[in-house]
């Protein structure tokens, strides 16, 4: 099934719904899972958090691979100017965002001694080495990141809502199957 000029096409699409999935997932086990401190260690929850995590870093580089690779469909014309700037930088933060966000709880873990893993098959090599300061300060780096990447993407989903119920002008369309 190929895109048509006003789609996205199947790839991008099946990498932006899953990204979408798997934050969902990662903020529900983030918040479930038991506050980190000095003695934590990486089992349960948190060792599903880093594998999740580094499941999101693989599929957010292959899309930004296919991103850069892909040509993306017109947005509607009608779409004023100061709204395509905001829709490119709000696009952008997410992209950065998805990217850092990750490399960051990476950097963080190394710093404990954990190994992170794509679920147990595939270890990262370590970031920083164990005890690391800059390592440890990550951790709240990159809880604030991920706060800041919740208002982003609702942002982003509310300008979808906006442009799908308001505007009626078929943006959310396009990235729909």
């Amino acid at each position: 099934m190929n895109a048509s000029p006003e789609k996205y096409d199947p790839i991008a699409r099946l990498l932006h719904w899953l990204v979408l999935v798997l934050l969902i997932v990662q903020f529900g086990i983030a918040w479930t899972m038991p506050e980190i401190g000095r003695d934590s260690k990486p089992e349960g929850l948190i060792a599903w958090h880093l594998s999740v995590g580094t499941l999101i870093l693989l599929v957010i580089v292959l899309r930004i691979v296919w991103r850069l690779t892909h040509a993306v469909p017109p947005s509607p014309t009608t779409i004023p100017a100061w709204q395509r700037s905001l829709s490119r930088l709000t696009h952008f933060l997410l992209y950065a965002i998805l990217l850092v966000l990750p490399v960051i709880g990476w950097g963080n873990a190394s710093s404990r001694g954990w190994d992170v893993s794509l679920f147990g098959v595939v270890t990262l090599p370590r970031l920083f080495a164990q005890g690391s300061a800059l390592g440890h300060e990550l951790g709240d780096i990159h809880a604030l990141l991920a706060t800041i990447l919740l208002i982003v993407a609702g942002l982003h989903v509310a300008a979808a809502l906006y442009h799908q119920f308001i505007v009626k002008d078929r943006t959310l369309a396009r990235m729909l199957p």
